[in-house]
C-alpha cells in the first residue's frame, strides 16, 4: 500500500476542496492514487459538498436539548429557509444539540456531526454549518429553555437560556425561568446585571447622548447631569434584572425573581443567560443585478 504523504493530501485538497480527514480517507481507499481519489470523494458527494463552502448559510435553526442541570442551544445553519422544514435537516439540528451537552466548545460539535453534515450536503446541495454554540450549568436548580417561532419541539429561528440556581422546587423554578427566557425573546437585553455591561456600549451610548445634547442647544455646565440620568434609563432599558417584566410591567424582573423565592421559601438567582437568533452576525449577500448594472453604468 501507497504511503499516503502530507503532500498527497495536500494536493488532493487543492484538486477537491475536500477536507483533510475526507482527502486521506479517499487516498487510502485508492492506493495514494490522486485522480482516482478525486473519483472517490465525487461519487460520495464529498468534492460536490466542498465546493458549495464558500456560499453564504444564514438560513436554517436553532436546537435545544438538556440533561439534567445543563442545557445548550446549537444554531445550524443553511443557505435556504426551505431546508428548515427538512426532516433530514432538523434531525441535524436535534443531533448537533445532543453533542453539544458533551462537547466544550462549537468546535467540538462540529467534529461530531462532521460526517451527518457532509453527507446532507451532498444530499440536500446546500452549503450547511453548526456555527455557534450556548451552554449553560447550575449546581443545582435549572436551566430553562425557550424556542420562539418554533417549527418543531425544540427547533426554531430564536433560542432562549436561563440559569436558575436554587434548592427550590425544580417545576416552579422552570416556570418562573421560561417565563424570563420569553421575556428576553421579546427585550434583546445586553447583560444579566448593570455590572455585567460591556463599558464600551455604555461608553457609546455617553458620546451620542453627549453629542446629542450639544445639538439641542443645552447648555454645557448642565449636560454632564442630563447624560447621567439618561444613561441610568438606557441601563434600565437594556439591563435583564431592571427591566419591566413584559408579562408584568409593574414589576422588574428583579421583583419577579425576589417573588418567586419568597414563594419558594428559598434563595433563587438568576445566574446567566444566552439569547441565540438565527442569522445574527451574518452578512448575507444580496444579488441585485439591476442596482450592479446601475453601478457600472455610474462608474463608467
Amino acid at each position: 500500500m501507497a504511503e499516503i504523504t502530507a503532500a498527497l493530501v495536500k494536493e488532493l485538497r487543492e484538486k477537491s476542496g475536500a477536507g483533510m480527514m475526507d482527502c486521506k480517507k479517499a487516498l487510502s481507499e485508492n492506493d495514494g492514487n490522486v485522480e482516482a481519489s478525486m473519483d472517490w470523494l465525487r461519487t460520495k458527494g464529498l468534492s460536490k459538498a466542498a465546493k458549495k463552502a464558500d456560499r453564504v448559510a444564514a438560513e436554517g435553526l436553532v436546537a435545544v436539548a438538556s440533561s439534567g442541570t445543563t442545557a445548550v442551544a446549537v444554531e445550524v445553519n443553511a443557505e435556504t429557509d426551505f431546508v428548515s422544514r427538512n426532516e433530514l435537516f432538523q434531525n441535524l439540528a436535534r443531533n448537533a444539540a445532543q453533542a453539544g451537552l458533551a462537547a466544550a466548545d462549537v468546535e467540538g460539535v462540529q467534529a461530531a456531526i462532521n460526517d451527518e453534515i457532509t453527507n446532507l450536503i451532498a444530499n440536500i446541495g446546500e452549503n450547511m454549518v453548526a456555527r455557534r454554540m450556548a451552554k449553560h450549568s447550575v449546581s443545582q436548580g435549572v436551566v430553562s429553555s425557550y424556542i420562539h417561532n418554533a417549527i418543531a419541539p425544540n427547533l426554531g429561528r430564536i433560542a432562549v437560556l436561563v440559569a436558575v440556581e436554587s434548592a427550590g422546587d425544580a417545576e416552579a423554578l422552570n416556570d418562573m425561568g421560561r417565563k424570563i427566557a420569553m421575556h428576553i425573546a421579546a427585550t434583546q437585553p445586553l447583560s444579566l446585571s448593570s455590572d455585567d455591561l460591556d463599558p464600551a456600549a455604555v461608553e457609546r451610548e455617553r458620546t451620542v447622548l453627549t453629542e446629542k445634547a450639544r445639538e439641542e442647544g443645552k447648555p454645557e455646565a448642565m449636560i454632564a447631569k442630563i447624560v447621567d440620568g439618561q444613561i441610568s434609563k438606557f441601563q434600565r432599558e437594556v439591563v435583564l434584572l431592571e427591566q419591566p417584566f413584559v408579562m408584568n410591567p409593574d414589576q422588574t424582573v428583579k421583583q419577579l425573581i425576589a417573588d418567586t423565592a419568597k414563594a419558594l421559601g428559598t434563595d433563587v438567582t438568576v445566574t446567566g443567560f444566552t439569547r441565540l437568533a438565527l442569522g445574527e452576525g451574518v452578512e448575507k449577500k444580496v444579488d441585485d443585478f439591476a442596482a450592479e448594472v446601475a453601478s457600472m453604468m455610474n462608474q463608467g
